[in-house]
């Protein structure tokens, strides 16, 4: 069977940093809805359209196909104060909305004195990116993941 609108996908991946670091991988597969519903990379799931099991995609990807142009509005100083927890460190994260009520992931990046800086940039924005993908399942989805948007079941969402 080959990857199409609504079907349901399985894959592992790599995702490697220009320099040829491994950013992020699965060793397990992991499943999506293909058909535009937002679940992956758009620039991933064009590439992938028309793949069968065991074929191989490796794409670059430039910051706006994939984690985003670095965006230096979304770094912040805040004082300490504002923070409800004494035990505030780096790398903590916490959710937050922009002025359009739209939430963001902010990550916090350092802390002097009594400010602290958020960082509501993805950890790799800005950053070319090399995808490598394998399909290891392939299978037309079911009524209810098409009307919900993703994958139910083993691998997917569960209601």
């Amino acid at each position: 069977m080959q990857i199409a609108m609504n079907t349901v996908v399985s894959m592992t991946y790599e995702i490697l940093d220009s320099a040829g670091n491994v950013l992020e991988a699965s060793p397990e597969p992991v499943t999506y809805l293909h058909g535009g519903y937002d679940n992956i990379f758009p620039r991933v799931e064009e590439e992938l359209h028309g793949k069968s099991v065991g074929d191989k995609v490796e794409i670059t990807l430039e910051p706006a196909d994939a984690f985003g142009e670095y965006d230096e509005e979304l770094v912040q100083i805040e004082p300490l104060s504002a923070f409800p927890s004494k035990d505030v460190k780096v790398g903590m994260q916490f959710e937050g909305e922009d002025e359009s009520g739209e939430v963001i992931l902010y990550t916090i990046t350092d802390i002097e004195d009594d400010k602290v800086v958020v960082d509501g940039n993805h950890q790799w924005a800005g950053e070319r990116v090399l995808f490598k993908a394998t399909v290891t399942a392939v299978r037309s989805a079911i009524k209810e993941e098409v009307g919900h948007g993703h994958v139910h079941g083993h691998g997917g969402h569960h209601h």
